[in-house]
């Protein structure tokens, strides 16, 4: 009796129940989720965010990922100008930078369907690497960009605190 529930998670896992997307099983050794919520602008559902860290405990310093899963449709464009637009609301103020940084992101998010998965791997070297489902799109080698990119929804300043709480594992 007591090998039902082992049988049953092997089945789950099995059939990607329970699974993280491949690209965070690559990067992040002993990767498990710290955190999950749902992110909502106004009336409507954007997207469900989940935060992973080695052993499931997320540390600002890399490695880690987030995985955004879109309840919506999106063009990248927008995506990437929304990313510059929150990294400039948290203090980021190196303007050159910034349109730098908008230009890389607009080259390397795509457009989005609903369903669709972006994930952001901060590498334990810095480097940040995107993957649109488990297809990897691009990658930067920049510290700081990696540091300002996830600070949109880890940095205690947030924008979005209470997501930033779901996702790091606070009440």
């Amino acid at each position: 009796m007591m090998r039902l529930p082992t049988i049953l998670m092997g089945l789950l896992i099995s059939f990607g129940v329970l699974s993280m997307p491949q690209p965070v099983d690559e990067h992040i050794p002993q990767a498990k989720l710290v955190g999950e919520g749902k992110f909502t602008y106004l009336f409507w559902d954007v997207y469900n965010a989940q935060l992973f860290a080695p052993d499931g405990r997320w540390q600002a310093q890399a490695p880690y990922a987030l995985t955004l899963t879109y309840l919506r449709n999106f063009d990248g464009e927008d995506i990437a100008v929304r990313s510059r637009e929150e990294m400039e609301g948290l203090g980021f103020k190196d303007k050159e930078k910034l349109a730098s940084w908008e230009q890389v992101m607009k080259d390397i998010f795509p457009d989005v369907q609903e369903g669709e998965q972006i994930t952001g791997i901060i590498k334990a070297d810095q480097t940040t690497v995107f993957y649109k489902n488990q297809e990897l799109i691009g990658a930067v080698e920049d510290r700081e960009f990696g540091e300002q990119f996830f600070a949109i929804w880890l940095h205690e300043n947030t924008s979005e605190p209470r997501l930033r709480k779901k996702l790091i594992g606070e009440k």
